[in-house]
This record gives C-alpha cells, sequence and structure tokens, in this order.
C-alpha cells in the first residue's frame, strides 16, 4: 500500500490570533499523538501569502487519513476554526519517483 500525501491550504480571514495559534498546535499534537499511521505532519505559514498556512502530511493508507478525519480532535478543530476560513484547498498525492 502506498503512502498518501496531503497538502492543505488554509486561508484565514484575519492575522492568525493567539486562539487560532492554540487550535492549531492542539490539532498539531493530537494527530501526532493519537493518529495510527502518521508519517508527517507539519504546519507551515506561507511567506509570501498573507494569512495562509500549509499543512504536510504523510499517511501510511488512505484509510488512516480517513480516520484521522473522524477523529475528535480533528471535529473539533473544524467546528473551532469554521468562521475563520477564507478558503481551503485540499491536494491527495501519490509519490511517484
Amino acid at each position: 500500500m502506498k503512502n498518501i500525501i496531503v497538502i492543505a491550504t488554509l486561508t484565514l480571514k484575519k492575522s492568525l490570533s493567539d486562539t487560532v495559534f492554540d487550535a492549531l498546535k492542539a490539532l498539531h499534537k493530537a494527530t501526532h499523538e493519537e493518529d495510527k499511521g502518521c508519517l508527517q505532519y507539519d504546519v507551515h505559514k506561507d511567506i509570501e501569502k498573507e494569512n495562509t498556512y500549509v499543512f504536510v502530511e504523510t499517511w501510511e493508507s488512505e484509510a488512516l487519513l480517513a480516520e484521522h478525519m473522524q477523529k475528535e480532535h480533528f471535529h473539533a478543530y473544524k467546528a473551532f476554526m469554521g468562521d475563520k476560513v477564507e478558503s481551503m484547498s485540499i491536494q491527495k498525492l501519490e509519490k511517484i519517483l
């Protein structure tokens, strides 16, 4: 089974506040500690686009990624971020070389 790479780009309506940063940290921590099959889960700030953050994730399988998306910490993060997000895009990739 091939690993699944996820690139999720999130643009916020306003600058990153302490509460939003705390939510990002909590999601990052919980994902690393609680989600089976998470090989990489990094959050980056786009240096060219204001209020834009990029998640770079590597999962052992699409099934384990799907499990992550059903976890309470993921749902809590989505609910908290709901009205703070201007746009979001998600790419699922498979490494070929």
